[in-house]
């Protein structure tokens, strides 16, 4: 495990950034485990930048989404499709029928979770994976509890998240209480793994992740147990390991 340290937030956006586009630059039809929410926006914003500079070139480029809202079609502006489209994919040169997004509009759990293992798993695999952290320490949507060994699932969010994410929405009535994700198991098949981290409300999540016991409690903290993880975080959210003489 490598843990890079950074000033502040658009120092790790860079350099989660140069990590990424390493990867794309030494294999251009390299499969991208990309992820949303507030944390990586600066990242896509340093690859949008880099491609328009010439620097990158997506059009070989294969992504796969960790997770979408069940019940939200792509057009809805709080889906994650919505946001991939309007904070990276039509900024970018990379083709549509290469990107891979759970479908938050089919009923069917079963069928749904099936059906997007087979897409990583034609695939072949994912070769670096994004991931943000809760503060709870949950990787995409895989809550505190969940068994390691899942795939693809549908999760019932848990008040936390919820409350988490209803800064995104009029009310939390809105805030969807189900999500499919990419599970445990798969994030750990991924050969490389980047996990970025901003801001003091992320210093325990991220503290208890990678120096305390790995347990189903704190998702994140299988991460210790991967062979090529990247950590790019900035010293806020790195504060508690500072304070404990851990780096």
């Amino acid at each position: 495990m490598r843990i890079y340290k950074t000033k502040d937030y658009n120092e790790m956006s860079r350099k989660a950034a140069n990590i990424i586009s390493a990867q794309v630059i030494m294999k251009p039809d390299a499969v991208l485990g990309l992820a949303t929410g507030s944390t990586p926006l600066g990242a896509y914003r340093q690859l949008i930048d880099w491609y328009k500079k010439g620097d990158l070139d997506f059009s070989e480029t294969r992504s796969v989404n960790l997770d979408e809202y069940k019940g939200l079609a792509p057009s809805d502006p709080q889906s994650y499709a919505y946001f991939m489209q309007e904070n990276f994919f039509r900024h970018i040169n990379i083709k549509p029928e290469n990107t891979n997004i759970p479908n938050g509009l089919e009923t069917d759990e079963n069928l749904e979770c099936r059906r997007y293992n087979s897409v990583i798993k034609q695939l072949g695999g994912i070769d670096i994976q994004l991931l943000g952290i809760g503060n709870n320490a949950h990787i995409g949507f895989n809550e505190p509890g969940e068994a390691f060994e899942k795939e693809t699932h549908c999760v019932r969010l848990t008040e936390d998240t919820i409350q988490a994410n209803s800064r995104f929405f009029s009310s939390m009535d809105e805030v969807p209480r189900y999500a499919y994700s990419t599970g445990i198991k798969n994030i750990m098949q991924a050969r490389n793994i980047l996990l970025i981290a901003s801001g003091t409300a992320k210093a325990q999540a991220l503290y208890r992740s990678l120096f305390g016991p790995i347990t189903p409690l704190v998702p994140a903290s299988i991460l210790q147990l991967h062979s090529n993880v990247s950590i790019v975080a900035d010293e806020e959210a790195l504060s508690l390991i500072l304070e404990k003489g851990l780096l």
